[in-house]
């Protein structure tokens, strides 16, 4: 089951998810506001993408708080303890059809092999 501390660290990472998707719809339906204040009180000079900009900049730095940098979560300690144990569960998978799961050093320096498929064709199938 799961210790206190894990289910404490998961509630809290859904509660900064739950107050990042309420700033994401909050920040749409103002700027949406936004947008048609500007358009019928001055359409001609396009104000609004300042606030947009500005809250937009703010909007990105908690979406990183919450979620990371996409594609930068090699540099976190989780993403490294997954990684680990993908390596262990790989090494301890037994051999498909007597075959080791990871190739050896001799395999290696070998590179690819090709393999032939053996199979009786019929003058059918050849065109």
């Amino acid at each position: 089951m799961y210790s206190e501390n894990e289910i404490l660290k998961a509630k809290k990472r859904v509660k900064a998810k739950k107050a990042f998707y309420q700033h994401l719809m909050s920040f749409a339906i103002v700027n949406l506001f936004l947008l048609a204040l500007n358009l019928l009180t001055s359409p001609g000079y396009l104000w609004f993408v300042f606030p947009l900009l500005g809250w937009g900049v703010g909007l990105a730095f908690h979406y990183v708080d919450v979620f990371g940098i996409p594609g930068f979560d090699i540099l976190s300690k989780e993403w490294e303890e997954r990684e680990l144990e993908k390596e262990l569960r790989q090494d301890n998978e037994p051999s498909q059809m007597g075959k080791p799961t990871k190739p050896n050093n001799m395999q290696q320096d070998k590179g690819l092999e090709l393999k032939e498929l053996r199979r009786n064709y019929d003058e059918s199938d050849f065109v």
